[in-house]
Order: structure tokens, then C-alpha cells, then sequence
């Protein structure tokens, strides 16, 4: 029965031995199927969950616009005053609902190319106003006359035409008009075969953007979804060095297995220009655990603060000498137009930048741009991108309706928050094939391992306090028959001697 006892005690212990051994090998072993599936999956071709994702996204993404009324436009035509201004919006729009076009595989190159088509359709119900609000802005054409046309003898010319019009610094327009166009009076007058017609997104409906050829990770998943060219380049042409390089995804997804110190390198055809995200903490959105990459203000630097940004200043006069941060000039890749690029209420930007203009209140919750990036797939599950798009205007003694201002401005038009959260039955269905199988199977390796280490441990405590207890009564038996045999001698003996 002892030995019965004993060899059920080593069996439990080799039992719990046996089941931590497996729980240690099946980690490595499950991190090599998780690898090999999500390396599968992520690649862009037709069959997997990311191809079908990519080609038309699963996820409402809608573009907000608050514009910024001016409330004291003949002060400032005049009196080259501060620009008041009041923010009115959101104004929304559902955006990116249509599927990529014009989608070919290159296998020789493992890359595949597409058209991303433009569309945008009003929601009125998340709106506060029509389409129809009236607003009173910057004239865009008039703004932008003395950048480029910066001959004094050609300014006399336009300022003809821009008085027989009846422009003026400011306009009011609607705000369809001012996103998507409308025929300008004052060009409309030019005798030159120019566009007439402009607006902030002019041209945008029924237009797309790209060829946009990226790698589809057949061959290196660690590639999939960068870009290779944009419109048959490998650079924009817009800036000098690397500044005008291509970098990076299209940030609807990046290679798998994201670590927290990656940079996460994206171009934007809306800043024309490649930027990155950095870490900043770690999310659960709807069950899933996500990694918040943020893009930093070190994005939007001057090159005094970061020299990496030297390359993205383009002149000395506007921009103080290359001091000036927190705001881009993207003349280069808009015809010449002095549009300029900036974080909503001028975030990050310097402080001589919001001087001239009343009612500003940068906030980082409501104005900063990041991704929620899933790590493991690389899939970017929630994103809010948001931008101010401004317009220089400069003092012009040839143009009347600008000979007034006494310094250059660079004048809020609008700010956008795009964003997009993936939906319930979407992160569902992520949780239940993606990461839902992730933490079973590291609960399994848990468990094994945690329970075979305690059978093993406690099992084998027991053998050994069970042979401990043994051993202490056979001494204790041997110690009794030993006195039991010296007792019986000694009264023998003494039986002898009274005999």
C-alpha cells in the first residue's frame, strides 16, 4: 500500500511536469502560429481580412469643418485691425465611402496600385446648420493676387478688375461655395484663360487621388502597405532633400507587430507632405487593446527647434528668417497660392501667429491628431486627423483693397477634425478572430504552466515529507526491536544466573 501511495505521488508530480513543460513549449510554439496567421492575413491580396478592409472600409470616417466668420472686416480693411473671429461649426460630411479603384497586382514587384476616389456627402443631422449658412471670409482671389503677381504694374492691373468687380478684402459666401467652389466675380473678369472658379477643396467630388502603388507584403510583411510611388514619383517635388521623400503608409495601417518605439512614418496628400506619429499611451477601444500614436509638435517645428525640419522652410521673410513654427506654407503644391498649414487654433504654433487674430484657444484634447493603432495586426481601429487651413495676405500699395494693412497676416479659413472609429460589429468581430484567440490561447499557456508547476511542486512535497515520515518510523520500529532484544537478553542472562 506504501508503494502504491508513493508511485501515485511521483505520477502526479511527472503529470504536473509534463503539463508546465507543455504550457513553456506551447508559447513559442503559439507566438510562431500567431505570427505565421496575422503574416497571412495582412498581406493585400485578394482573400485576406486586410485586402477586404482596405479595398472599401468597413468604417463611417467623416470630416467636420468649423469655420472661422469674421465679425470686424472693414476694421480691418481700414485700420489694418486684429482679425475677430467666431468659430462656427461642425459642419459634417461623410468622406472615403467609396471603394479603391482601378486596383492591379504587380507580382514582379509584389506592389499593388489604385485610385482613391474623393466624395463627400452632407449630414445634416450632425450638423448645426445647412450647407446654405452664410459666412463672411477671406477673398481668396484677392488674398492671393499680390503672391502671385508680385510685379507693382500687374497689380494695377488686377486692382482694375478687382474694383469694376466690387471685391474687397472680404467676401461672404456660403459654406458650399467655400469648400467646394464657386465662380469668383473678380476672376471672372480677367481676360486670360485662368481657372475662375475656386474654392478651399475645389476640385473634390468626382475627382480621385493618387496612383498610389504600395507594397502588398507578399514578399516582406514587414512592407506591406508602404508606399512605393504617388503619382509615378518616388518624391513629391515640392520640398528639397529628404523633406520631399515619400515615407511611410497612406496611416489606414501599418506593418504588424507594432512596438511602442516605433515612429510611425504616413503621407498626407492634404499637407503635401510625409509626417509621423510618435507613442503617447495604450487604449482599450471597445475590447481591444490599441496603441495612441500622436503626432508631435516637434512636426511642425522650425528648423531651430528641430533641424530635421530645414528642409520644409521655403523662404526667409514670411517665416522670419525660418523662427516661425507651428504653421507649413504648401504654396509649392497649391500653384503657387499662399495657403498655409497649421494644427486648429494655431496648437504648437508661435505665439506671433494668434497675435493678430482674436478669439483663438488652442486645446490639445480637441486639436491634436492621432491614431489608434492595433498592434499586432498594424490596423489603425480609430483615428482623428485635424488641420487649420490659413492663407497669407500681405500688404499691396498697387491693390486698394489690401494698401491699408500695415503687416502680412496669415488668416484662419477653416479647421477639419476627419475621423473614424471602428464599429461594433466590426470590433466584434476583430475581438472574436483576432484577439479573442490571442488571450485564450494565452490563458491556456497560463493555466498549463501554472497548474503543472503547482502538481509538480506539491506533489513532489508530499513524496518527500511521506518518505521523510517513513523513514522516521522505521528508525523508531528498529530502535523498539533493538530494545525489545536487549531486554530479553538481560533477563535470560539473569534467569542463568539465579539458576
Amino acid at each position: 500500500m506504501g508503494c502504491d501511495r508513493n508511485c501515485g505521488l511521483v505520477a502526479g508530480a511527472v503529470i504536473g511536469a509534463v503539463l508546465a513543460l507543455f504550457g513553456g513549449i506551447l508559447m513559442p510554439v503559439g507566438d510562431m502560429l500567431i505570427e505565421k496567421t496575422i503574416k497571412k492575413e495582412v498581406v493585400l491580396e485578394e482573400g485576406t481580412i486586410a485586402f477586404k478592409n482596405w479595398v472599401k472600409t468597413g468604417t463611417d470616417v467623416y470630416r467636420q469643418f468649423w469655420i472661422f466668420d469674421v465679425q470686424n472686416p472693414d476694421e480691418v480693411t481700414v485700420n489694418s485691425s486684429k482679425i475677430k473671429v467666431k468659430q462656427r461649426g461642425p459642419y459634417t460630411y461623410r468622406v472615403r465611402y467609396l471603394a479603391k479603384e482601378n486596383i492591379t497586382q504587380d507580382p514582379e514587384t509584389h506592389t499593388v496600385s489604385f485610385l482613391q476616389p474623393n466624395g463627400a456627402i452632407f449630414e445634416p443631422s450632425l450638423s448645426v446648420g445647412t450647407e446654405d449658412d452664410t459666412f463672411t471670409i477671406l477673398n481668396l482671389a484677392v488674398a492671393a493676387a499680390p503672391q502671385l503677381y508680385p510685379n507693382t504694374f500687374m497689380q494695377g492691373i488686377l486692382n482694375s478688375f478687382i474694383k469694376k468687380s466690387k471685391s474687397s478684402m472680404f467676401q461672404n459666401r456660403t459654406l458650399k461655395e467655400l469648400l467646394w467652389g464657386y465662380t469668383d466675380p473678380f476672376l471672372n473678369l480677367v481676360p486670360y484663360p485662368i481657372t475662375t472658379t475656386i474654392g478651399v477643396f475645389y476640385p473634390y467630388n468626382n475627382t480621385a487621388d493618387g496612383i498610389y502603388k504600395v507594397f502588398n507584403g507578399k514578399d516582406d510583411i514587414s512592407k506591406v502597405a508602404i508606399i512605393d510611388t504617388y503619382k509615378g514619383r518616388k518624391n513629391l517635388s515640392y520640398w528639397s532633400s529628404y523633406c520631399d521623400l515619400i515615407n511611410g503608409t497612406d496611416a489606414a495601417s501599418f506593418p504588424p507587430f507594432v512596438e511602442k518605439t516605433r515612429v510611425l512614418q504616413f503621407f498626407s496628400s492634404d499637407i503635401c507632405r510625409s509626417i509621423y506619429a510618435v507613442f503617447g499611451a495604450e487604449i482599450n477601444l471597445k475590447g481591444i487593446p490599441v496603441y495612441r500614436f500622436i503626432l508631435p509638435s516637434f512636426a511642425f517645428a522650425s528648423p531651430f527647434q528641430n533641424p530635421d525640419n530645414h528642409c520644409f522652410c521655403t523662404e526667409k521673410i514670411v517665416s522670419k528668417n525660418c523662427t516661425l513654427y507651428g504653421v507649413l506654407d504648401i504654396g509649392k503644391c497649391k500653384e503657387g497660392k499662399p495657403v498655409y498649414i497649421s494644427l486648429p487654433h494655431f496648437l504648437h504654433g508661435s505665439p506671433e501667429l494668434a497675435e493678430p487674430i482674436e478669439s483663438l484657444s488652442p486645446n490639445e484634447e480637441e486639436h491634436s491628431t492621432y491614431l489608434d493603432v492595433e498592434p499586432i495586426t498594424g490596423f489603425t481601429l480609430r483615428f482623428a486627423k485635424r488641420l487649420q487651413v490659413n492663407m497669407l495676405v500681405k500688404p499691396a500699395k498697387k491693390i486698394e483693397a489690401l494698401k491699408n494693412l500695415k503687416h502680412n497676416y496669415i488668416v484662419p479659413i477653416l479647421w477639419l477634425n476627419e475621423t473614424g472609429t471602428i464599429g461594433d460589429e466590426k470590433a466584434e468581430m476583430f475581438r472574436n478572430q483576432v484577439t479573442g484567440k490571442i488571450n485564450l490561447l494565452g490563458l491556456v499557456e497560463i493555466v498549463l504552466l501554472s497548474v503543472g508547476v503547482v502538481m509538480f511542486i506539491a506533489f513532489m512535497i508530499s513524496y518527500c515529507a511521506c518518505r521523510s515520515k517513513r523513514i522516521v518510523i522505521l528508525k523508531i520500529t528498529n530502535n523498539l526491536i533493538y530494545l525489545t532484544r536487549k531486554r530479553y537478553v538481560k533477563l535470560k542472562m539473569a534467569a542463568i544466573w539465579e539458576d
